[in-house]
């Protein structure tokens, strides 16, 4: 009976301890979806995903007609923005509008995750949708490019404020004005491209090649402008030098055509040095010699080349728009960095039309280029010839190859950067070649004192071979050519201007630092180089933000003042007409550094000026009066006869 009751009672606690056990893993299992989805929130109210900081996208590194040679294909990494298909974001916007066959092509929408996850569509002539892909990564890179080198956000060109009776100036946007760049693929059927201030953006054409001589193009095929990675940054370069100095495409000189164009094609050529697969393959084609307008063959012949590997290749670095060349049937690229030998006497011929004329200054900053390139490889190849390696063969190492593109492409970044900075050490008006050098020395010892791999002296040497002389230099030295800074107490601090950040004014302190300037240029109207009869107008100023050799950040205002008066072609005859002479002053504001927990006011440290007085402002004169009977400006009425027509000027590609 015990053994019974013991049993029972054994059975009762096994089957309590049994249901108490699945009560529990009831409750368990009931709890682990709370608890579940409690740690879920937790985790995820702990970790953001953070926005990327650049987008992936694919493109051709020159154009389609170099395959997939040359690391032809490439992926650039764009500043990271949300789209809408276009593709349309902040700074640009592709509408794809077909202006010959007159329909819309289906927009691109990068945001897809397809094409997310895919860098983008894969390079390819026969759709659309990637030729708005890679005009919109090109021009953001382009911008990337150029504000990196200024040290501020670029902006596009903004119509003049004219004040009305009253005096008061019109606020907000005015019809010239352009907020966003658009970009127009498929614009129209021409062998062109050109930046239109009236459409508010690029018009890129597309044509057939040519049936007789297309060179790596099919006879007849169709090429489109807006494949040429050369092409895009040429154009957005003449938008952004239009943004920064609208007065630089009024027509004064035959050197404001020529600079607008050689500028272009100054920053398309040096973005080739940054194609590191293309780059490396011409180092090991060229043994290291980058300038050589040609490469080796890849198979010797003894005669005339049999087959295609026997054949010398065009350089790809120094040729600007290759297939665009070749399929007009010249056999090779539309430009190149360097083509003859150094004439000083070509400058003055007046027959030059503005690309020939332009191409006098390419070469003449390439060859600084080149210069420097080679200062830079020196002990390279002391330490090659050391351990055996014969300099006139063009097989280097590997290791020796990467050395090489590594100075190569930062020569190129460090001359870029010369170059763009140099605008604002530029006249705001009337831009010659002799300005534009003397602004590139300012600009490199104002920023860079010391010069160890004498750049400065490689540009100056550079342009005299070519004829390219500043006017009033008295000597040809490095001190002669810089615009003098302004010594201190000369002129009144600027009090209460305000400098902003990185990221621009506001509307409220861009009206504050107009209207302080413009009765700031008024009140020194005879020492800025104005005349106090006729008012002055200030079409920009912004403020730059760049390191100093020592590490310090350096915060400058770079403003332009410009003064205009209208002066008679011929005083015997006013039925003739008058045309705008200006006169101008580029004023870099320095913001002088904390002190006592303060900033003092801003200071002037250069005064860049052209006069309309004095024996200078004559000279001008005659010279402008000339230049315009000479190209028929006194036909019509239209103010915009005396601008830059850039679909004109590139018809004559």
């Amino acid at each position: 009976m015990a053994t019974r009751n013991s049993t029972a009672a054994g059975r009762r606690n096994a089957n309590t301890r049994a249901a108490t056990t699945t009560r529990a893993s009831k409750t368990t299992r009931a709890k682990s979806p709370r608890t579940a989805r409690r740690q879920t929130s937790l985790l995820s109210d702990a970790i953001d995903i953070p926005t990327p900081d650049t987008r992936p996208l694919k493109c051709y590194a020159f154009d389609p007609s170099h395959g997939k040679f040359f690391g032809n294909e490439m992926t650039l990494g764009v500043k990271y923005e949300k789209l809408i298909p276009g593709p349309i974001g902040e700074r640009v916007a592709v509408i794809d509008y077909d202006g010959e066959n007159k329909r819309f092509y289906k927009p691109v929408d990068l945001d897809d995750p397809s094409l997310l996850i895919s860098s983008g569509l894969n390079p390819t002539e026969s759709d659309p949708r990637f030729h708005q892909q890679m005009v919109y990564a090109v021009a953001s890179e382009t911008i990337q490019n150029f504000e990196a080198a200024l040290g501020r956000r670029i902006r596009w060109r903004r119509q003049e404020r004219v004040p009305n009776k009253k005096g008061k100036r019109p606020k907000g946007p005015l019809p010239g004005d352009i907020y966003r760049l658009n970009l127009y693929p498929h614009a129209m059927v021409s062998a062109n491209a050109a930046y239109s201030p009236s459409s508010k953006g690029i018009l890129f054409g597309y044509f057939r090649a040519s049936t007789v001589d297309p060179g790596r193009n099919l006879p007849g095929q169709t090429v489109f402008t807006c494949l040429s990675h050369d092409i895009i940054v040429h154009e957005v370069t003449h938008a952004i030098l239009d943004g920064i100095r609208t007065h630089f495409s009024e027509r004064t000189s035959p050197d404001v055509a020529a600079f607008h164009e050689a500028f272009a094609d100054i920053a398309a050529l040096f973005r080739h040095f940054s194609h590191k697969e293309a780059l490396l393959d011409t180092i090991q084609k060229t043994g290291g010699q980058l300038y050589q307008y040609h490469l080796e063959p890849e198979a010797l012949s003894p005669g005339n080349a049999a087959f295609q590997a026997q054949k010398p290749q065009d350089n790809p670095l120094i040729g600007l728009a290759q297939q665009f060349g070749e399929a007009r049937g010249t056999g090779r690229a539309l430009r190149q960095a360097l083509t003859e030998l150094p004439d000083p006497a070509k400058l003055k011929d007046p027959s030059l039309e503005p690309h020939e004329r332009g191409g006098i200054l390419v070469a003449a900053v390439f060859d600084a280029y080149f210069t420097v390139y080679l200062r830079m490889t020196a002990d390279l190849f002391r330490l090659f010839r050391a351990a055996g390696g014969n300099v006139e063969s063009r097989e280097i190492s590997g290791p020796m190859a990467n050395q090489l593109a590594k100075a190569a492409s930062k020569a190129a970044s460090i001359l870029f950067k010369i170059c763009a900075r140099a605008i604002d050490y530029c006249p705001p008006i009337d831009i010659n070649f002799g300005d534009y050098l003397r602004a590139l020395i300012t600009a490199d010892r104002d920023n860079h004192p010391a010069d160890p791999l004498g750049i400065r002296d490689a540009l100056m040497q550079a342009f005299r071979l070519r004829g390219i002389l500043p006017d009033n230099a008295q000597y040809f030295s490095e001190e002669s050519l810089c615009w003098s800074p302004v010594p201190s107490g000369v002129f009144d601090d600027f009090k209460k201007l305000i400098f902003g950040d990185p990221n621009g004014l506001t509307r409220k302190e861009k009206d504050h630092n107009g209207e302080l300037l413009r009765r700031y240029a008024m009140a020194n109207a005879k020492s800025l180089g104005f005349s106090r009869k006729t008012p002055i107008s200030v079409p920009s100023f912004h403020p730059a933000f760049r390191l100093a050799p020592d590490g310090s950040m350096r915060i400058d205002m770079v403003v332009e003042m410009v003064q205009t008066a209208d002066v008679y072609y011929d005083d015997d005859k006013p039925e003739l007409g008058t045309f705008p002479m200006r006169c101008g002053s580029t004023l870099l504001i320095t913001k002088p550094p904390l002190k006592s927990g303060e900033y003092g006011d801003g200071q002037l440290r250069y005064l860049i000026r052209k006069r309309l007085d004095g024996p200078n402002g004559e000279r001008r004169k005659r010279r402008q009066r000339n230049f315009h009977l000479q190209e028929g400006m006194l036909e019509g009425n239209d103010p915009k006869r005396f601008e830059i027509d850039f679909n004109m000027l590139h018809s004559g590609f």
